[in-house]
């Protein structure tokens, strides 16, 4: 096959075997690869209902057709499983040598089963596979192992591991690659933690199997040109996401105070243009042209690399107002192996808690030494971090109703750094996340803050589906990284052409669209197998955003409308071809060639 290999490695790490999966071609024709390989090989391999911590769990790394070929901002390689965040689908994607050497080892994906006794590592090097004992790194933080490692097999490999919060099972532990690229909110690093897997060490040496490389090439070329051209070009190799902070604070929605406000009177202490001017260096993903990995120098004189989300979520939403200490959390997070978005918010609702003496142990506001401290105590379990360990939603069930309303989750996967009281399309887009509240599916706040900022309206809805198909379906699925096209505007139609000279067959965005489809409502199902008692409430914003409204700056009294919030949901629906519960409709999905779905489903739920 041109584009794919048609194998997977299958690794039980119980048994310590390994066999080779052949694929048939289809699956790759309807589900493209990454995500949409993943989501296949989990609603096929894993038993329905599993514990996410169960041996027979399996964890999935997967490339895409075009993940790690020469073209722009393609190093990306997607992990996912079943989350023991949220007991959903739970998936993420990260940049990485790991993605260029497994494009190269001749496989499409490695699948991992089984529970280790005692720590190891797996090193892959093209078809050969050996179990390594990890004792002497299991306990190290992701930066000293992946040194380790590197001095044992040197640094033309790709390597993908955990740090101490996978190992201690905190349920928003990722996986790490690179000292700073991290990937899986939804704790695929303590599914990893759970196996005794530290570490997958990967080299392929093999050439990557594409139809018209001749193609291909003139393609990419032209596409890596148009993106060195664009108007934005510049201002985003200075400032990179980082330039979002400002954005957000004229925006109102920066989240600040536990996402309690959308502004934040010290923004511009975290702000992209201080960090500009702090910067000592740009770190990037394999074959990209536009790094987006802004390093400076922490608290600690260490480097530490930032982008919005680390210092929005660990900056304005704790009240931490020193960018060199944000840095310093945000080091220590990636070393332990947390995810810092989820972090953040953990940090921010016990200090609202604290502040609303719901918990005996205090945490204040912006407390930087006891933050430093937490961050570790998290990823160890110990005391109060054993309780912050857990994330949002299973903290606020256990301090009861009131807590509730101030927990800032969506189906368990707490809100990533835009605070949505006056963006009602943005929180739909968290709502119908497919992993729960996350940004990368469907960034729709930028073109909300364009249009009818406030308006509950058709044609933002019908933009969030047109999004999700693009980001969460094409991209995530291909596994190439979307900043090309949202932040130096890369003409979308260089992706088809792409993935056509890659794999010899004709594609188009229509065709790459109904593949998006069909992954969004295999995963819805995937959804509803695993959790039985759904319903529309799934989809629900937080509560927070209904019932408490701004306070400060411009949007000062607003919040969101239960009922309009409700109708778009009703509209989302209706365009993905799912029943007013947000189930997939039987007609859907025999439409979608997912009929092999049907009578799992009618087993748990009535299908319409």
């Amino acid at each position: 096959m041109n584009g794919w290999w048609g194998k997977v490695l299958y690794v039980n790490l119980t048994s310590k075997q390994v066999k080779e999966i052949t694929l048939d071609p289809s699956v790759y024709l309807e589900y493209l690869g990454g995500r949409g390989l993943a989501i296949r090989l989990l609603w096929d391999l894993n038993p329905i209902g599993v514990d996410p911590f169960s041996p027979y769990n399996h964890l999935v790394i997967a490339n895409g057709p075009l993940s790690s070929l020469p073209a722009p901002s393609s190093g990306k390689i997607q992990v996912a499983t079943k989350s023991p965040l949220t007991l959903g689908y739970g998936d993420g994607n990260l940049g990485s040598m790991a993605s260029f050497h497994l494009k190269r080892s001749g496989y499409d994906a490695i699948v991992v089963t089984g529970a280790s006794r005692k720590p190891v590592y797996l090193y892959i090097e093209n078809e050969k596979v050996e179990f390594r004992d990890a004792e002497d790194l299991w306990g190290l933080d992701t930066f000293t192992a992946e040194d380790k490692l590197i001095r044992e097999h040197g640094r033309n490999v790709g390597i993908l591991l955990i740090g101490p919060a996978g190992e201690n099972l905190v349920r928003y532990a990722t996986i790490i690659s690179q000292k700073g690229r991290s990937g899986g909110r939804p704790g695929v690093g303590a599914v990893m933690g759970s196996k005794k897997l530290k570490a997958i060490v990967v080299k392929g040496s093999k050439e990557p199997p594409i139809a018209n490389k001749e193609e291909f090439r003139k393609i990419a070329e032209e596409a890596y040109e148009k993106i060195m051209k664009s108007d934005n070009y510049d201002f985003w190799i200075r400032q990179g996401t980082m330039a979002t902070i400002v954005w957000s604070q004229q925006n109102s929605v920066l989240p600040t105070r536990n996402f309690r406000e959308g502004v934040w009177e010290e923004y511009e202490s975290i702000s992209g243009d201080l960090m500009e001017k702090i910067k000592i260096a740009r770190r990037g993903c394999p074959f990209c042209n536009m790094q987006c990995g802004n390093v400076i120098l922490d608290d600690s004189s260490e480097e530490s690399e930032l982008d919005y989300e680390n210092v929005a979520m660990l900056g304005s939403n704790i009240l931490l107002s020193d960018l060199r200490r944000v840095g310093e959390i945000n080091k220590l997070a990636d070393k332990m192996g947390l995810d810092t978005i989820s972090l953040g918010n953990s940090l921010g609702f016990y200090m609202e808690a604290s502040e609303r003496k719901l918990v005996e142990e205090k945490l204040e506001w912006g407390d930087y030494r006891e933050i430093k401290r937490l961050v570790i105590d998290i990823s160890h379990r110990r005391g109060l971090g054993a309780f912050l360990a857990e994330g949002v939603m299973r903290m606020s069930r256990s301090l009861g109703r009131e807590a509730r309303e101030f927990a800032v989750h969506v189906k368990g996967l707490e809100v990533s750094a835009y605070d949505c009281h006056a963006a009602p399309a943005m929180a739909l887009a968290y709502g119908t996340s497919p992993i729960g509240a996350h940004h990368k599916d469907a960034w729709i706040i930028a073109f909300e803050v364009r249009t009818d900022r406030f308006g509950y309206t058709r044609e933002k809805v019908e933009r969030l589906v047109f999004l999700q198909d693009m980001r969460g379906g094409m991209f995530e699925s291909l596994t190439t990284c979307r900043l090309p096209w949202v932040e130096v505007a890369l003409d979308l139609e260089y992706y088809p052409k792409l993935l056509t000279a890659a794999t010899g067959v004709t594609w188009t965005l229509e065709d790459i669209r109904v593949v998006a489809n069909r992954i969004y409502s295999l995963i819805r199902a995937y959804w509803i197998r695993e959790h039985g008692d759904w319903s529309r409430e799934m989809d629900y914003a937080p509560i927070r955003w209904f019932k408490h409204p701004l306070t400060k700056g411009p949007y000062t009294g607003m919040k969101l409308d239960f009922d309009k919030y409700n109708k778009m949901l009703d509209m989302y629906y209706e365009m993905r071809g799912w029943d007013e519960r947000g189930i997939p409709r039987k007609e859907t999905l025999q439409k979608l060639k997912l009929d092999y779905v049907i009578p799992v489903l009618e087993k748990i739920v009535e299908l319409k």
